[in-house]
């Protein structure tokens, strides 16, 4: 993707959330990160060991897909929506709409605006979605997106790379249920049982 990209927006962007990240520090700001992922019993698995001459075998079969939309901050406060339909526009305006919905109290009390950084993606970007950010700006949620192919710069693809390859178990793809249920306990548990680190 570091090919695709424009660098001098990539770098531009790259200080711009650093200031973002200190007037959080400085509590001015609240900052969270958006982003999409799905699972489903498919594995994930990046890499394993065997030894010459010995087969392992992980059983997969396919399922439907749980997508998750995800808002987290780096004080790792998350707040989740899931979706077992393809994700539309519709489906991220009403995620939004029940984040806004729930950091909306939190504004009336401290007026400390929050903004929400997220990706380029079409459903983000589509007509429905642009007439909903005067509404979210007006409850204290504005909106900061990131430059073409700059995943990177989204802190909640930490998340989801610990989810799907350190904190599932391999034997939560023995059924959607399965699945589903161990999924929904880790981010259920994060922030307390489950920790990120962020610089």
């Amino acid at each position: 993707m570091k090919g695709k990209r424009n660098e001098a927006d990539f770098q531009r962007d790259k200080a711009y959330l650093k200031a973002l990240k200190q007037q959080e520090d400085d509590g001015e700001l609240k900052l969270y990160y958006f982003d999409e992922s799905g699972f489903s019993t498919t594995p994930c698995v990046p890499y394993g060991w065997q030894r010459i001459g010995e087969t392992r075998q992980i059983p997969c079969h396919r399922s439907k897909r749980m997508n998750v939309l995800g808002f987290l901050s780096r004080s790792n406060d998350l707040f989740f929506h899931t979706s077992e339909q393809s994700v539309t526009t519709d489906t991220v305006v009403n995620a939004f709409d029940a984040f806004v919905e729930t950091y909306a109290g939190k504004y009336e009390e401290t007026k400390v605006p929050c903004c929400v950084v997220l990706d380029n993606a079409s459903i983000h970007r589509s007509g429905v979605f642009k007439e909903k950010l005067a509404g979210w700006q007006q409850r204290g949620v504005c909106l900061h997106f990131l430059p073409p192919y700059s995943p990177e710069l989204n802190l909640i693809e930490i998340l989801w790379r610990k989810v799907k390859y350190e904190w599932l178990p391999l034997d939560a793809y023995q059924s959607y249920g399965h699945l589903k249920k161990w999924v929904l306990e880790i981010l259920s548990d994060i922030g307390k049982k489950f920790q990120i680190t962020f610089a």
